[in-house]
């Protein structure tokens, strides 16, 4: 008998140009177009294995050893039920091909590192769903087309079917938002020397999610308007002419100005929120302070909708950065870089009353990684589901 089964996983991107607020809460058809840099799978990633089966009696999701229910109409029911429209179309046009569209689908995804914390889990999660999904039924559809699936589940899910440096464009077709899709505006060959250090400074579920968070900037804040109709475009335009020129300097202004301004327009909304704590604004005061000795950035911060910092720079730099994070952010365990064991210290000239030094914790954990490639189909050994669908961590 067949098996009809895929394995994948897909990356994690973070955002430059940060996408905050929806024009069409059913479509995902975001405010304005945003630009992010995946990272390596070989750090961030969610992994995902999906199967069709006659035998199984409902579709079902297990996300990190739990179920997660396909609720009628919701994001995963709505990604599931494309895909599958997908198949079938194509066992239409193509008779030989075996009829595994009607079956149901278990579906079991796990991700390396914390979800819901700030870290873009629901991006990576959505990808891969969609990518194993797209794998399993053999579909010819190219990343840029099934990104108008994956923006369905989560917006950011969409820019993470693509490796580099990629945009999604908000595009301007509001009936079918067949328009705003993700687009590579360089591979991670283009600029291999970009990394990026995560600090994460709180892995706990944020207290207000995303979805919620959005709906209300947008109906509450008068500076969101601001931004989609006078900032964005340009800084959208700017960037992508950075990346091209491999200016880190400009890359790394227009990064942490977007940054600064997404939390900023969380703040003018009413009641206010509040994604950066105490640490994350240390980070900023030290990361500015670096910047400040040198006649160009040599470091850009950028929060998404969490206290975790993500620091892009070159890799020159990484280890410098490092120690400078170490020095105010001692860890309980040895932070090694490049095969290397980092210490505690701080540049020449640095001004050490930027920021107190804090117990450690404080920031629990650095992740160094670099620019990555988009989605991976991965081996049978790499399944998570056993002989019998279920999950190989539950059997």
């Amino acid at each position: 008998m067949s098996i009809y089964q895929a394995t994948t996983s897909a990356p994690v991107n973070i955002a430059c140009i940060k996408y905050w607020g929806k024009r069409n809460e059913s479509l995902i058809l975001p405010t304005n177009s945003s630009l992010s840099v995946t990272l390596s799978q070989d750090n961030l990633r969610s992994t995902t294995t999906a199967r069709a089966d006659p035998s199984f009696a409902a579709d079902c999701l297990w996300l990190n050893g739990k179920v997660d229910p396909i609720k009628a109409g919701g994001r995963l029911h709505t990604c599931i039920s494309e895909m599958k429209r997908l198949r079938a179309a194509f066992e239409a046009a193509n008779p030989d091909q075996p009829k595994i569209a009607s079956f149901n689908v278990h579906i079991c995804s796990f991700n390396n590192f914390p979800t819901a914390a700030g870290l873009a889990s629901s991006a990576s999660g959505f990808a891969a769903l969609v990518y194993a999904l797209a794998k399993l039924y053999a579909l010819p559809q190219t990343p840029e087309e099934l990104s108008l699936i994956a923006r369905r589940g989560s917006g950011s899910a969409c820019r993470s079917l693509f490796g580099g440096f990629v945009a999604w464009d908000m595009g301007s077709d509001d009936a079918t938002g067949l328009d705003s899709k993700a687009r590579q505006v360089a591979p991670e060959s283009h600029w291999p020397e970009m990394e990026a250090l995560i600090c994460v400074v709180n892995d706990a579920k944020k207290g207000t999610s995303s979805t919620s968070g959005m709906q209300r900037t947008v109906v509450t804040s008068a500076l969101i308007q601001h931004r989609i109709g006078s900032v964005v475009p340009s800084r959208m335009a700017d960037i992508e002419s950075a990346i091209a020129d491999k200016r880190f300097g400009d890359f790394a202004e227009i990064t942490m100005r977007d940054s600064n301004q997404f939390h900023a327009v969380a703040l003018d909304t009413y009641p206010p929120i509040f994604y950066m704590n105490d640490v994350s604004r240390a980070i900023i005061a030290i990361i500015t302070e670096y910047n400040r000795l040198s006649e160009q950035p040599k470091a850009a911060y950028t929060y998404d909708a969490g206290p975790n910092a993500v620091i892009y720079t070159l890799t020159p730099n990484v280890r410098e950065i490092a120690q400078l994070i170490l020095y105010y952010f001692p860890q309980a365990e040895k932070v090694v870089i490049g095969g290397q064991e980092v210490q505690a210290a701080l540049p020449e000239g640095f001004n050490e009353a930027v920021a107190k030094r804090w117990e450690v914790g404080s920031v629990k954990g650095l992740i160094h990684t670099r620019v990555g490639d988009g989605p991976r189909v991965l081996s049978d050994s790499e399944a998570l589901l056993n002989a019998q669908g279920i999950p190989k961590m539950l059997a």
